[in-house]
């Protein structure tokens, strides 16, 4: 098989990156702006209540992860990782467009929050099934030597999403009344994000296929499949549920939590909770490369190790100083110490999955997994904080992220390190 040159390799990387990037920015815009939205959608005289029906909605979209790592990780297995990129970002353009275009609760009733959750299912699908291909894709098209370091970048581009969402709501909070944002503003992303995928469907549709799926004999391998799955490599798959529990649940802690937390607990205004969480999401951002590239010097264990110990220690004593803490800079270097932390497990977490499964079966062994903990314990975070919120034990959540991190840790303990025992075969 001829190999692929540098430059068409950075460009595949780069391609790809991209359309993960406005993928995650489709699916954060929700969280960031749900502040505005929430009683649109939910009224109530209760804050806390409003956020619940939106956070609600949120692990909704999470619920319909798994079936989209199933559906579209058996589709990139068999059609390519190419075909799976392309089709992922379809359905969240469809999904964002709908969010945008949706009447309130005081316009059609009931109807309203209905219509939210079928966006989010369909870009909950969308979600589920752009982790595993894209995660497999950069994985797949790195070489061996620095697989740690470009497959980082799919967290890059993830947080990156993330960060231009809260970008653009600084942007409109400066440029827009509170009265406008909550009336009509909170629009805006949804349609920038529903504009953007239409740009991506374009760039992916001019991505190479990567050397290790175009080199799996299709005609001697088995078909992906859920069952191939669970019956060929079902140590591999609870592997990767126990590693994502604790990482993820940190994970939407710290970032799409963080900023209601700011708000509804320490009492900074919106304003402040926003430009604090996209301070400290810039700096995380630019530390995966670089988490990436130290686990392709010492292994990618260690690297989740430390993750594990830090996040078991400092957790409780972190979260309990963000909630009485009343200055900016001191929340910035707050939030900015957890994220530290976590970028243990998010800058090489993709790669360590996709390296665990040989290419017949990657990108569904990657998704599902995945998806099925990120949606038990990433995408109730937000729930689950605000309902120990309003049972006024808000502390009791600080020691559950504590628990599943723990529990993460033994799983890091005794696995092997997938930097030396990698199944991806092809550069």
């Amino acid at each position: 098989m001829s190999s692929m040159t540098n430059a068409r390799r950075l460009k595949n990387i780069i391609g790809g990156s991209t359309g993960n990037l406005v993928e995650w920015f489709d699916w954060y815009a929700y969280a960031a702006f749900a502040l505005y939205f929430a009683p649109v959608f939910f009224p109530s005289d209760d804050g806390t209540a409003q956020l619940l029906g939106a956070a609600a909605v949120f692990a909704v979209g999470f619920l319909m992860r798994p079936i989209g790592a199933w559906i579209m990780g058996v589709y990139a297995d068999r059609r390519g990782r190419k075909a799976g990129l392309t089709l992922s970002v379809t359905l969240m353009c469809a999904g964002s467009l709908l969010i945008g275009c949706t009447p309130g609760y005081a316009q059609i009733g009931i109807a309203a929050p209905a219509l939210l959750l079928v966006a989010r299912l369909l870009q909950g699908i969308s979600v589920g099934g752009e982790y595993g291909s894209s995660a497999t894709y950069l994985s797949e098209m790195a070489t061996a030597k620095n697989r740690g370091f470009w497959s980082s970048f799919q967290y890059v581009t993830l947080i990156s999403g993330q960060l231009l969402a809260l970008l653009l709501l600084i942007v409109l909070q400066a440029v827009m009344t509170d009265e406008a944002l909550s009336a009509w503003g909170w629009r805006i992303p949804f349609f920038v994000g529903a504009a953007l995928a239409v740009v991506v469907f374009w760039l992916r549709r001019g991505l190479d296929e990567t050397n290790a799926f175009k080199a799996e004999d299709t005609r001697a391998a088995p078909k992906s499949s859920a069952m191939l799955l669970i019956l060929k490599h079902p140590k591999e798959a609870l592997l990767v549920m126990g590693l994502t529990a604790g990482g993820t649940l940190a994970f939407y802690t710290y970032t799409t939590y963080l900023q209601k937390f700011l708000v509804n607990t320490s009492g900074f205004s919106k304003d402040a909770a926003t430009q604090i969480s996209a301070a400290a999401l810039l700096v995380f951002m630019l530390l995966q490369p670089v988490v990436g590239a130290l686990s392709d010097r010492i292994g990618r264990r260690p690297v989740m190790i430390a993750f594990g110990v830090m996040g078991v220690l400092f957790t409780v004593p972190i979260m309990s100083a963000l909630a009485t803490v009343n200055s900016a800079p001191a929340a910035f270097a707050l939030a900015l110490a957890a994220l530290v932390i976590v970028s243990g497990y998010t800058a090489i977490n993709a790669v360590v999955k996709a390296e665990l499964f040989p290419a017949h079966v990657r990108a569904l062994g990657v998704a599902l997994p995945y998806a099925i903990a990120n949606a038990l314990f990433g995408g109730t975070a937000e729930y689950a904080a605000l309902w120990f919120k309003s049972q006024n034990n808000e502390s009791a959540y600080f020691w559950y992220v504590t628990v599943m991190i723990g529990l993460s840790l033994i799983v890091f303990v005794f696995m092997r390190d997938t930097k030396h025992t990698s199944m991806i075969t092809h550069d």
